[in-house]
This record gives structure tokens, C-alpha cells and sequence, in this order.
């Protein structure tokens, strides 16, 4: 996908209404100047979100998340942000040129892949079709969703079909229709042998595979027969547009439910996602019958971090998947499982229960997984030790695949609970683990002899020093003050010099290279250099609507977030540092410099515990020791000198 020419970034961002777009998805009522409504990203009950028209912004306070029109799709449709920008060009009519030409071989790949979307389109609506009004698709098809116990509703809602099983009906029909041979067979709809061809899923039900955004990309057959030797299922073939790995069936229609609800419930099959979803139970999705994918972790932790995994009552598929539940561990996801009973799956529970009674036991029954590999695997065998050593090492393992510290130490000290055994004995396997795996990772096998400590040192577990997240506090200051008043005038006189005027950006970016400062945070980096850029080599003061109008997303949130602010004055700032001030618009200099002189002295402060920290650990020999002694006596005049000013009542 090329991009997008920036004046036509501009302009989209500058026609979209953030009411209108945001008034489609929820419902907003007038709140003084601004709207206000439940937000969709979490379940309440009294309304925390607000939209701003004249700001043209939007702020969650239930969940923090906050931007412009664009920002609010990525959130609640998790687009890419040139997604969002297109989605809102043809929301406002907006024609969006490629910035570049497109080589013959894009273009090819580009006309090939569109249209194999327009002919499974064309396909899907003609299974449909058939299901519904063809004779045989209504007595053979339409007869078994219905068995099934699916209504018409549900049946329209995922689009479900059947192919006729005259051979060829369904390819005739597109050949007529003008539709390219070799792309039929390209993606499994049409297949040919010794000059003749025939439909890939005559005479079964289909069940249409959507990506996020509900564009068709296969589709799955089952066969109706009993004949052992068929094969149940079809699925569409590999092709530019599927994937069956990087698939989840069903996410087009849960999406939303799984952000609102901030879990993702995982099935087996087609029908199990089709029966929950009518059940009530909208945030679940299907592998399709496969394997758990990396790829389909990946896509689950685009919308939450909490996966459950809904398992029917065969043990043997149950070991089969414990691979699955690695991968998810692996992914940094949070997993749970629940087991239905014998003989039962989501798709027959879901049928013989309310809504109700299903989001209950679901609840009840969810085990993390070291109870639910314990059950599973000592089912047979409780008391036999050697079986009980083996499980134990098996779940150290998958344990030792999590990404997160914390995390892995809870799970330690569950899993030395739950078997009764010493702490330390798991965290020298799971040590001895990790560090294997880091030897494979970078091919060194060196790396697995080396000794790391079974017990932390205090020093790694004591938290930063004060001191040092003044600084970040500081630089969170300051870049506040550039957004809401980076453009606004200063006029000031100092005692016997003349008066002074200039901006506020200008001032703060010439007292910050004064003494060449630097933003720790790469964030604040980012939007000051923008600023300083703005101001020494374009002569051009950006204001906050510039920044609500970037591509980076994060600095959307961020001054979003500051434009959303009511108070001036952040509780820490007049709580932990004392600073009086009448208010930030009547005192603006002093505000100003007293931020500016407070960074600085940050600044200093981190370059003194620097120094002495070497100092103190004998890092330093000979020359560089009198170097760093000599710097530490400047700055620490530095440091007096700025404590001083910062003293002092500034006169505006």
C-alpha cells in the first residue's frame, strides 16, 4: 500500500467531523459544548466518554484512550492508521491519489488480489443464494443449519451457504458472469481435471471465511454425507488473500466484544462460534479446527491480553493442544481454560443453556493452566512420582516461555504451591531452562554455561531514586506547556535590562540548548524536536492542532490527553514541588522559567548521581577519575546556582 500524500492527510483529517464519525458507533448526547456517551471500549453504566467538536477530539476516562477521528478507529476497529485515513476519505468523499506509480509487478499483484476479494464476494452471495432459494440448497442445505438449530437470522448474519452438487453449477454460473477461469481455480473454487472442471464444494454447506474488515477470503465445506472416506471439510486453498494460519474465524463479529469484554474466548469449530454467538456469547472465535498459529496469537493480542480456551470433553484432542496453550504463553498472553463436560462442546452446551447460564459456568469453571494440565495429566496416575516429576518439568517449561519477570515468578510460586516443593528447586529448572533457550536463540552453545544468580541482588530489586524520575516528571512539564502555549507571547523585564518579547516555544527552546538538554523519554524527544525544527530553521510556531493532525499515533494520544485537561496545574506539580503560582495563563513566564530552571536542575542532579555512582563502584582509573572528580565539583556549583534562581520570585 503506497502512501499517502501528506496534503491529502491534511485535508482528510481537516474534513472529518470527529462527532459524525464517532456519533456511528455511539450514541452521544449534548454536554454543554461538548458530547458525551458510554464508551465502547469498556462495559458501564454511567457515561465517561467525550467528544469535543471544537477541539476535535475524543477522551475515554474509563480507559485513558484519547485522539482524533482517525485515533478512534484504530481503537475501536483496529485499523492501521492509513486504513483509518481511508476509511475516512471515502466516509468524506475524498479522493486519495498514490504518491507513487506502482511498478507493473505491484500493479499485477495488486488487480490479482482484488480480484480474487470480488470473486469470493460474487461466491459467497451465490452459495447464499442457493441455500435460500434454490430447491435442493432449501431441503439439503437450509434443513441442516436449521437441525442444527441455527435461526434465519444467525444464518444471514454469518452468510452461511450451500454449494449445489450438480457438478458445475457454481462455476458455470461465474464463467457466464465474465469471471477468469484460472482465478477460480486459483483459490479453490473451481477445479479441473483431464478438460473438464467442477465446483471444488459441490454439494456442501459453507461456511464463509471474513478478514477483521468482513472482506471474504475463503471458505469452509462440510460435507452433508456419511461416507467415512469423504472428508468433512474443505477449506479454501493457500492463496495471496488466505492464509489459514494467520486466520481466526469469526474475529470480524467478535472484535468488538472481545475489546468490550478485554477477552477472547477460543473454540475448535465453525459451529461452536456460530451457536455461542446466538447464545449471546459474541466475543469468541475459531481456529478453524487447526492447530493453534503464532500468527493467530499475535492477532488475538491486537484486541486483548487475555485469552480463554473452551475445550470439549476428549481428553485425547485436549493433550494434542497443549502445544497451543505454549504458544499463547509465549505471546505474553494471559490464559485460562475451561473444560465442558464429557460428551459435551461450546456448540451442543450453548444450545441446552440460557445466555445466562452459559457466561456463568464459562466463569466458574476457568482453571489456569498448571491446574488444567495437573488434572489432565495425573488423571491416571496422582501418586506415581516419576509421572508427577515429568508434569512438573513439562509445566517449568511452558512457564519458562512467558516474556514477562513478574509473571513468570507468580506462576513459580503457584506451581512450588500447588506440588509441594521448594521455590528454589522450580526457579533453578526454569533458570536452566531460559537459559538454553537464549543459547539457541543466538547459536552460542558458551551461553549455556553461564551462571546466573539464583536470588536477585537488592540493588537490582531497589527503584529508581527520586531524583531521576524528576527529570521525565519535568520533560512531561514542559512539553505540556509547548502544546496548550507554545504560540502565546511573553512580555518580561528583568532589573535595568530592556523589555523582551518573544514566544514560548522560542524561549524554552533557546534556554534548553543553552546548556544542549536532551529529553530521556523518546516521546517528549520526538514532539520538542518538532518544536525546536519548527522554531530555528522553518520560523514556524506549531500549535496543538498541528500535532492532533501527525502521523504518529502516540503523540496524537498524548496531546489529545493534554487538550482534554480542564485544570492547569497537575496535582504533583503544586503538591511535591511547591510551586505557587496564581495560574498558568496570569503568571505564564514565571511558570515558564520555573519549569525550564527546575529541568535543568533534574538535569545536573542525574549527571551528579551518575558520577558518584561510578566513583562509588571504582569504575574510574587515573585520568578519567580526576576528570570525573573535576566535573563533579562543576556541576555541583551548578546545581547551587539553580537552586538559587529557582528560589528567587521572578518578577514578570
Amino acid at each position: 500500500m503506497s502512501k499517502i500524500p501528506p496534503h491529502i492527510v491534511d485535508q482528510i483529517l481537516q474534513t472529518a467531523r470527529i462527532e459524525e464519525v464517532i456519533g456511528e458507533f455511539v450514541q452521544l448526547k449534548r454536554a454543554g459544548s461538548n458530547l458525551k456517551g458510554l464508551s465502547p471500549f469498556t462495559d458501564e453504566k454511567t457515561p465517561s466518554f467525550v467528544v469535543s467538536p471544537a477541539k476535535q477530539i475524543f477522551k475515554c476516562f474509563s480507559t485513558g484512550k484519547g485522539g482524533n477521528a482517525a485515533s478512534f478507529l484504530m481503537e475501536k476497529e483496529h485499523f492501521s492508521y492509513p486504513e483509518a485515513l481511508r476509511w475516512l476519505a471515502k466516509r468524506y468523499n475524498i479522493e486519495v491519489p498514490e504518491e507513487r506509480e506502482a511498478s507493473a509487478e505491484e500493479l499485477a499483484a495488486l488487480n490479482e488480489r482484488e480480484s480474487f476479494l470480488i470473486i469470493n464476494e460474487f461466491a459467497k452471495n451465490t452459495f447464499s443464494q442457493m441455500l435460500l432459494n434454490d430447491q435442493e440448497g432449501k431441503a439439503i442445505g437450509l434443513s441442516y443449519f436449521e437441525e442444527r438449530g441455527f435461526s434465519r437470522t444467525t444464518i444471514e448474519k454469518f452468510q452461511l451457504g450451500y454449494c449445489l452438487n450438480t457438478g458445475s453449477a457454481f462455476t458455470d454460473l461465474a464463467l457466464d458472469k465474465g469471471y477468469n477461469k484460472a482465478y477460480l481455480e486459483a483459490i479453490g473454487l473451481t477445479k479441473s481435471k483431464e478438460n473438464r472442471y467442477f465446483d471444488f464444494f459441490k454439494g456442501r454447506v459453507i461456511f464463509p471465511i471474513h478478514s477483521v474488515s468482513g472482506r471474504i477470503l475463503g471458505f469452509g465445506g462440510r460435507t452433508l454425507l456419511s461416507d467415512k472416506k469423504v472428508a468433512k471439510y474443505f477449506n479454501s486453498p493457500e492463496s495471496s488473500i488466505y492464509n489459514k494460519s494467520e486466520i481466526l474465524y469469526g474475529l470480524h463479529f467478535a472484535k468488538g466484544d472481545i475489546v468490550k469484554y478485554n477477552e477472547c474466548l477460543l473454540c475448535e469449530g465453525y459451529t461452536d462460534v456460530i451457536s455461542m454467538h446466538q447464545a449471546g456469547i459474541q466475543n469468541v472465535v475459531s481456529s478453524s479446527g487447526t492447530s493453534l498459529t503464532k500468527e493467530q496469537v499475535k492477532l488475538v493480542s491486537r484486541y486483548t491480553k487475555n485469552l480463554t480456551i473452551l475445550y470439549d470433553g476428549d481428553a485425547a484432542g485436549i493433550k494434542a493442544s497443549f502445544r497451543g496453550i505454549d504458544l499463547i504463553l509465549e505471546g505474553g498472553l494471559n490464559v485460562k481454560v475451561v473444560l465442558f463436560p464429557d460428551g459435551e462442546d461450546p456448540d451442543s452446551f450453548s444450545k441446552s443453556r440460557s445466555s445466562a447460564e452459559l457466561s456463568a459456568y464459562i466463569a466458574a469453571q476457568k482453571q489456569d493452566f498448571i491446574s488444567f494440565k495437573a488434572s489432565i495429566l495425573l488423571a491416571d496416575g496422582a501418586n506415581d512420582p516419576i509421572l508427577r516429576a515429568g508434569l512438573i518439568k513439562d509445566i517449568v517449561h511452558s512457564v519458562s516461555l512467558i516474556p514477562d519477570q513478574i509473571t513468570r515468578s507468580v506462576y513459580v510460586q503457584q506451581l512450588a504451591q500447588q506440588f509441594d516443593i521448594s521455590e528454589s528447586i522450580v526457579q533453578s529448572e526454569l533458570l536452566n531452562l531460559r537459559k538454553s533457550a537464549l543459547a539457541k536463540t543466538y547459536q552460542d552453545p558458551a551461553l549455556g554455561a553461564l551462571e546466573l544468580p539464583k536470588n536477585p541482588s537488592p540493588q537490582s530489586l531497589e527503584a529508581r531514586p527520586e531524583k531521576e524520575a524528576d527529570q521525565t516528571i519535568f520533560e512531561a512539564e514542559i512539553i505540556r506547556i509547548l502544546i496548550k502555549y507554545g504560540t502565546r507571547a511573553l512580555i518580561w523585564q528583568e532589573p535595568g535590562q530592556p523589555e523582551t518579547q518573544t514566544s514560548v516555544i522560542e524561549l524554552i527552546v533557546q534556554e534548553l540548548n543553552k546548556d544542549d538538554l536532551h529529553f530521556v523519554t523518546p516521546l517528549y524527544q520526538e514532539i520538542y524536536s518538532i518544536f525546536e525544527k519548527g522554531a530555528l530553521e522553518e520560523n514556524t510556531l506549531y500549535a496543538s492542532s498541528f500535532f492532533l493532525r501527525h502521523d504518529n499515533q502516540q503523540i496524537v494520544q498524548f496531546v489529545a490527553d493534554i487538550e482534554a485537561q480542564e485544570q492547569e496545574l497537575s496535582h504533583n506539580w503544586v503538591a511535591r514541588y511547591k510551586i505557587q503560582t496564581k495560574s498558568e495563563s496570569d503568571d505564564l513566564y514565571q511558570t515558564v522559567v520555573q519549569v525550564i530552571y527546575r529541568f535543568k536542575l533534574a538535569s545536573v542532579e542525574e549527571k551528579i548521581n551518575k558520577i558518584r555512582s561510578e566513583l562509588n563502584q571504582d569504575l574510574l582509573k587515573d585520568n578519567d577519575l580526576l576528570l570525573a572528580l573535576g566535573e563533579l565539583v562543576s556541576l555541583e556549583k551548578v546545581k547551587m546556582l539553580l537552586s538559587e534562581q529557582i528560589g528567587i520570585t521572578l518578577i514578570r
